[in-house]
């Protein structure tokens, strides 16, 4: 990765608390913490998520000392990043699980992982990565992506609309990499919506 280090890599312990559980900062802190966020936030969407960490903290006005103060690798301060996105696909599983058709509800918000992966070059191949990686902040707060996932899946089988041997993490997974080839090919920009189609198709009893 563009700008890594050996202790970018060197793994979690000491880590900070995952996104979103409460934590005392001073105002300068907080101050550093929300800058950090708000460079990072840009230069991913710039450069990808390989964007150097260096110049995240340069841009922050910061030392690179700090930013791993607040972010112990790479991950964790992308997890931070796309703490937004992960609230928002939350909430929108919530919605649908009131909608009349479960197997288009799944397949909505499966669409819009995609959607949101998009946004970030490198986000969609760092989640597959992640998926095998218990330890990583990404996969820590993929948990209740898992869960949300879960409830419209069963939902969907339920209806006898998607088979019984459909599982979310390969569900997941599967998003994922479409969401990757999707990146990888941006002069068709209706491949996503291709690929979902085939997985509908294969969901079916």
């Amino acid at each position: 990765m563009v700008g890594a280090t050996a202790r970018e890599s060197a793994g979690t312990s000491g880590a900070v608390p995952v996104p979103g559980a409460p934590r005392v900062m001073r105002a300068d802190a907080r101050r550093n913490h929300g800058r950090l966020l708000a460079e990072a936030r840009s230069a991913f969407a710039e450069h990808g998520t390989d964007a150097s960490l260096e110049d995240v903290a340069r841009r922050a006005g910061v030392g690179i000392g700090t930013l791993y103060r607040h972010f112990p690798n790479r991950h964790a301060l992308m997890s931070a990043v796309f703490e937004e996105a992960v609230s928002d696909l939350l909430a929108r599983s919530r919605e649908l699980l009131d909608a009349p058709q479960p197997c288009t509800a799944l397949v909505k918000w499966l669409r819009e992982i995609v959607t949101h992966a998009s946004e970030y070059r490198g986000l969609a191949r760092a989640l597959m990565s992640a998926s095998r990686d218990e330890g990583s902040h990404l996969a820590r707060c993929s948990g209740p992506m898992r869960e949300a996932g879960s409830a419209l899946l069963l939902r969907a089988q339920e209806s006898g609309a998607v088979r019984p041997d459909v599982s979310i993490g390969d569900l997941l997974q599967l998003t994922n990499a479409i969401a990757l080839a999707a990146e990888e090919t941006p002069d068709d920009p209706a491949l996503a919506d291709r690929l979902l189609n085939l997985t509908l198709r294969g969901l079916k009893p």
